[in-house]
């Protein structure tokens, strides 16, 4: 089993009241497929520019991300600054260069067609219905959104929204395509368009996941010492949820509540470790003794037998 991952691959620089990184691998693509990997292996689409240092793709080398859709376009690569506040759950975005992602047009290779797990990271939603439409076999379609496209491309949006199987979204970004300040009101009005389940991501409060069946699960964000650069803790979320959802299906056996539960608890894992460093650095040294132990660690921070 395989998952493909069509999203970003930036440069960044990133500054936090820890320090500052300059022109460093980022991208949403780049951050799910380091953290999927260690679970299942990963396909990723995009495109970079012919600017950028062909060195800057060894971290996706190196875990064995298969690049075979990564397509370099004729210009500069797309370019993100952002700087974060004392809090770290706001950010100033210092600029944003789009570059050859402002024409990127995806082809899907054909040895990508056997995906059982498709992911539609942050993207123009009809970029991400162009993949959809070339993998209709995958088992499992995933999608992410920021508020930019529910204002600029609300009409899109709300139409892939109806082809996917799961949303991930922070909980800003649903009150504000929903309207309506309720969670649960707000999770039924995504739901209702075609998805089985919707996550709902609550930053460094961990995160929520409803499903059509009513079924309602919340796991807290895993408690870090030092966070140092919440850059991609989104995407990173989305790796290690859909990762152990791959997980599951190549075992061979159909997926149930508790299996998405589980997720829930990778996810919040995958983004904590994103946080522990610049950019996609701490994936560099991750193994999986590392992440067995910290699914531990969330699962005896949050068991409590029943009682009164």
């Amino acid at each position: 089993m395989s998952i493909t991952v069509v999203g970003t691959i930036g440069i960044d620089t990133i500054v936090t009241p820890f320090g500052r990184a300059d022109n460093i691998l980022g991208g949403s693509a780049a951050y799910f497929a380091l953290a999927a990997g260690n679970y299942q292996p990963v396909n990723l689409i995009a495109v970079v520019g012919n600017d950028l240092p062909p060195a800057s793709l060894d971290p996706l080398r190196a875990r064995g991300i298969d690049l075979a859709g990564v397509e370099v376009g004729d210009g500069p690569n797309f370019r993100w600054g952002g700087e974060y506040h004392l809090d770290f759950n706001t950010r100033d975005t210092l600029y944003t260069e789009l570059g050859v992602l402002a024409t990127f047009d995806p082809k899907v290779p054909a040895a990508y067609h056997h995906t059982s797990v498709l992911f539609l990271a942050n993207l123009q939603p009809t970029v991400q219905q162009k993949v959809i439409e070339q993998l209709p076999q995958a088992r499992v379609r995933a999608l992410d959104s920021m508020n930019f496209w529910i204002t600029s491309a609300r009409e899109d949006l709300t139409r892939v929204l109806g082809m996917v199987d799961i949303v991930f979204m922070a909980e800003d970004e649903l009150r504000q395509f929903a309207g309506v300040a309720n969670l649960r009101k707000a999770a039924q009005s995504v739901l209702s368009l075609g998805p089985q389940i919707i996550v709902i991501k609550l930053g460094s409060y961990g995160a929520l996941l409803i499903d059509r069946a009513g079924n309602y699960f919340a796991a807290p964000a895993f408690p870090l010492d030092d966070v140092i650069d919440p850059t991609g803790a989104g995407d990173a979320f989305a790796g290690g949820f859909l990762g152990h959802v791959a997980a599951v299906l190549a075992g061979g056996r159909d997926l149930t509540p508790t299996d998405f539960r589980r997720a829930l608890l990778h996810g919040n894992i995958m983004g904590a470790f994103a946080c522990e460093a610049f950019g996609v650095e701490r994936f560099a040294t991750l193994t999986q003794q590392d992440i067995a132990a910290r699914y531990q660690q969330l699962v005896s921070y949050t068991h409590i037998e029943a009682g009164v």
